[in-house]
């Protein structure tokens, strides 16, 4: 298998020469309404500079529209308010980043995303109003604060539902703001909340016409009610059930997609930022045998697999930031060389330089046995990546396109007081 391979990766990959030498890909994006750009850390200096190259390209000559990232929807929406002009505090995107403080702060809060967040500020500033282009963080974490700008809205607007949502939150207080508390309580001693936020989040729908959208507030109310119903279930849920809950997860950031392409009507067309282990079609790897799903197989079934492109990312040895613990300091780490015989092995063994691979018609059934795909997330021990960081894939099926670096750098995190959710 290995020779075979590494026959069609010479046959078939592009060499690139630099960063900003995406051309080819632009190339093969045409109709689709949505590109997935994935990630097999969440610390790689060279994954953000990419897919930021990326990401401005489809703006200007593809005519996309918001950018949609594994991040929370109230931090994100103060970038967002920063680059449409919204928020007039916020003066740069220093300070629009400071806003992001939920650990891992790093995967938003970093020297890289700098240079984006004021290019997208730069170029609304020359755009009508309804070509302005997004930011918007789709992940289901912020349960508290998505609660605290309901209220906060509520309140803004003297609306007759405020004791209805004060009501349906006091239910949360006992929990002290900590999500596993509440996971706990619910799932082993039956102390849930559902009921309560599910009867909010219906009249919040009904009652959606009462919210003007001047600065996207309705989207914003809409969004966070959702995401209050959707992270009840999932810290209720991940208690008892890993896979039940990274299902909900996925599920729910592929409703916060719909909900913002229905906010951008006809001009609907998204760039997903996430880690490949959710936009890599979950079919296409050993996934599915666990029932998990993801975002980019969700994405696919739902929209059709001609409406995306997902292009997957990976690396050989290099640098990363990651923690060796959940909630603790991140640490700037050594990645080793790619276990043998992996993907990301023959990769390099194909010749030590950063290439573009694509996926076809022509080569699909060249690339379409399996092997194991390096995977990187925020908790990292490069000691011991070889017992489970290489998710069983079929390339050629679960992406459209691979970026492949031969050499990785970490990126370099902004100093931002965080929040230990």
């Amino acid at each position: 298998m290995s020779k075979q391979l590494m026959k069609a990766i010479n046959e078939y990959a592009i060499p690139l020469h630099t960063h900003n030498d995406v051309s080819f890909l632009l190339n093969e994006i045409d109709d689709e309404t949505f590109v997935l750009l994935g990630e097999s850390s969440h610390g790689t200096s060279e994954f953000y500079q990419i897919r930021s190259e990326l990401s401005k390209r489809l703006i200007v000559e593809k005519g996309f529209t918001f950018i949609a990232v594994e991040g929370d929807w109230p931090a994100c929406l103060q970038i967002n308010r920063y680059i449409k002009g919204y928020d007039k505090h916020i003066k740069s995107a220093r300070d629009a980043l400071k806003k992001v403080n939920r650990w891992p702060t790093w995967m938003w809060a970093n020297e890289e995303m700098l240079e984006l967040i004021e290019w997208l500020k730069k170029y609304n500033s020359k755009q009508p109003e309804n070509k302005k282009v997004g930011f918007y963080g789709i992940d289901i974490y912020s349960l508290w604060e998505s609660m605290d700008e309901i209220i906060h809205h509520l309140e803004k607007s003297n609306s007759q539902m405020l004791n209805a949502a004060k009501e349906a939150f006091a239910c949360f207080e006992p929990f002290n703001r900590r999500p596993e508390k509440y996971g706990v309580a619910a799932a082993f001693y039956g102390e849930t909340c559902h009921e309560e936020v599910i009867r909010l989040l219906t009249e919040l729908r009904l009652n959606k016409h009462e919210f003007a959208n001047n600065e996207e507030d309705s989207l914003n109310i809409e969004i966070n009610a959702l995401i209050t119903a959707n992270a009840e279930n999932y810290y209720r849920t991940m208690v008892t059930d890993d896979n039940g809950s990274w299902n909900i997860r996925d599920k729910h950031m592929v409703q916060v997609i719909e909900k913002i392409s229905q906010f951008y009507v006809e001009h609907a067309k998204g760039i997903i930022w996430e880690h490949n282990t959710h936009v890599g079609d979950a079919r296409a790897t050993d996934m599915a045998d666990e029932g998990i799903i993801n975002v980019g197989q969700i994405m696919r079934e739902q929209f059709g697999e001609a409406a995306l492109f997902i292009v997957g990312f990976g690396t050989n040895f290099g640098t990363v930031i990651a923690a060796d613990q959940w909630g603790v300091n991140y640490e700037r780490m050594d990645v080793p060389k790619a276990k043998s015989r992996s993907w990301e092995d023959l990769m390099g063994k194909a010749g030590p330089h950063d290439k573009l691979l694509f996926f076809n018609q022509k080569n699909r059934e060249l690339f379409s046995e399996t092997i194991g795909h390096r995977a990187i997330g925020v908790v990292y021990n490069p000691n011991y990546e070889h017992l489970g960081n290489y998710v069983p894939s079929s390339m050629s099926n679960r992406y459209d396109a691979f970026i492949y670096i031969h050499q990785t750098n970490a990126l370099t995190p902004l100093e931002v007081e965080a929040v230990y959710l």
